[in-house]
Formats: C-alpha cells, structure tokens, sequence
C-alpha cells in the first residue's frame, strides 16, 4: 500500500536541498522509486522531482574530465559518439541495461543509487538484515543470484551495472548539500555490509548526486564490458566484467577489472590487475588474470556456477578491450 505523500518539482539545485530531509526521497527517472514504493520499502512524506532542474541532464568534456549529470538517460549515454568511442565500457553497460523503454527513462543518477534487487529484501514476507531484521534469508534460501565475495553477512549483489563500468573507469561523483560540496570516488562510495547492512552508498540524507566525473582516458586506454544473463534482451545480469587496460611497449601497463553481479559493491579484481601487469597481453596472461580474479570466492551451493562464468567472461572482456 502506498502511502499519502507530497511531490514538489524543484526549481534549482539549492531548491531541492531545502526540501530533503529524512522523510523526503528525490525523485530522478523514478524506475527503482516507483518499485520500492509499490513494495512498501519506502513510505516518504515527499517527494522531490528533480526532472524540472535545468542542467542535470548534460554531458560536457571539461579539463581533463568528461562530466555527465545525473538526470542523463542511459539511452543518451549508450548513443553519444564520444562515450561510445572513449568511454566504451559504459556506453555498453547503458546499451545492455533493460529494454529501450526504460532507458529512454531511466537516469545515470539513478542506477547509481537504485537499492537492491534481492527478493527477500523486497518481500514484505521477510524482515531482513537489511531491513533492520536479524538474519540473511538468502544464506540458508534460494541464493542462486546471490553474491560469491563478501557474501557471509548479506549476500546481496550490487545493482548497478554503470557503478560497475564507472569504478572500473575511475570515476568519481559530486555531491551537495546544506553543508556545501564534496566529492567522493566510485572505490569509496558504496559500503559494504560490515560497515552499515542497512546502507549501499555513504550519501546521507539531505545530500543530492549532482554530477558523475570521469577522467579522460589516456591515448593507450581502451575499455570493455561484457554482460551475460538468462534473457539476454532484457534480464538482470548473472555476471557481469568492466575491464581497462593500457598498454605501452607491446606490454599492459595498467589494468582495472570490477564484477559487477559478484558482491554487495563492485568488485575490484585486484588479485586480477596486478596478474596482467607487465605482461603482454595475450590468451594466456588473460586466462591467468582470469583464474586471479576468482580467488577467494566463496559461492553458495546454488550459485556455484558463477565462479567458472565469471572467469571465461573476465577473460574475454580483458582480450576484448586488448583489441586495437
């Protein structure tokens, strides 16, 4: 049942700050929103459309940076020429995410800061460790979607596919509030389950995501992304890769690796990285960096199957962005 709530259209960015409060939820493309509202997950006493606030939704190269606002389309994204040939790897996550329906709705912003998608979360049938309750049903329930890495507390995955490919190409986020400006990056935005069960991100109430910023790749970078689900049109992603590399002198110079459908955050596959480091890029140092990227894992006896996945499409998203 949803509750009676107020909607305000904000004329400004300090406009809409002077309406948040801990009762209040912004309002972006309002896919995710309109979920949670129907789920009874949030029973706000306004919310704030920040659709009417000009500027949010542009996409400008500035000093070094390409800044893309939050109330950006994911289909603007998947068809703008220079994410496309620069920034690839999210040019792919906004071309793969849903159906064309909903990215022509939804926003960057907005997958960014979306909540989890686990069904027991979203079930009013179950208090879970996220919704203040004393367990994870997930660890002893139906957890072939789960998370394989950092899975022992709450074992939901992270939702956003962008965050995945944005952290792989180390981008960082603005945000504003009463008490001014501050920037956070991508590794530093989302929280994992030991530090707050109850949160995904370090936004607090009262803050409001004003710009995504993201470094201009270096003439050697080249980026990839790769997405495999059940229903390849449409589905939620069973494992997902965002991969960087440059390479200099025949060799990989620098390499950053994030799973996404992997952990509570996007998972930076450090183990992975540093395996391709040095090395020439190859079917071999890129099987290597594969098997790196999956140690550690701890699936579930129903999710088992997305170790050995996760491992052929890490392989072939780091050789696909090797391609020149």
């Amino acid at each position: 049942m949803i509750a009676n709530f107020e909607w305000t259209n904000a004329r400004s960015i300090d406009d809409a700050i002077s309406q948040l409060n801990e009762k209040a939820i912004i309002k972006a493309g309002g896919i995710d929103l309109m979920d949670r509202l129907k789920e009874g997950l949030d029973m706000p006493s306004r919310l704030v459309n920040i659709r009417t606030i000009a500027g949010l939704d542009s996409i400008t190269e500035e000093s070094g940076w390409l800044r893309i606002g939050p109330m950006v389309t994911l289909a603007t994204i998947a068809g703008h020429p220079v994410i496309r040939q620069r920034y690839t790897a999210l040019a792919d996550v906004a071309l793969k995410a849903a159906t064309p329906k909903i990215r022509n709705i939804a926003t960057l912003g907005g997958n960014l800061l979306q909540r989890p998608r686990c069904w027991y979360f979203r079930s009013d049938q179950f208090h879970c460790l996220r919704k203040g309750g004393d367990r994870c049903f997930a660890q002893d329930g139906e957890n072939e979607y789960h998370a394989i890495f950092n899975n022992q507390g709450c074992a939901i995955v992270h939702p956003s596919a962008a965050a995945c490919a944005l952290t792989a190409l180390g981008a960082k986020v603005e945000v504003r509030s009463k008490n001014g400006t501050r920037e956070i990056a991508l590794d530093d935005l989302f929280v994992l389950p030991e530090t707050d069960v109850t949160r995904e991100h370090v936004l607090n109430p009262g803050e409001l995501l004003t710009e995504i910023r993201v470094p201009a790749p270096s003439d050697a970078a080249r980026s990839a992304y790769t997405k495999v689900g059940q229903k390849e049109s449409f589905d939620w992603p069973l494992v997902e890769v965002a991969v960087v590399l440059e390479q200099r002198g025949g060799m990989v110079s620098k390499a950053s690796i994030v799973l996404g459908a992997a952990a509570p955050i996007p998972w930076r596959a450090k183990s992975a990285e540093k395996a391709l480091a040095g090395k020439s890029l190859n079917e071999q140092s890129a099987r290597e960096a594969a098997t790196a990227a999956v140690q550690g894992a701890t699936p579930f006896p129903a999710n088992a199957y997305k170790v050995p996945m996760f491992e052929a499409v890490v392989r072939r998203t780091i050789l696909a962005a090797g391609e020149v």
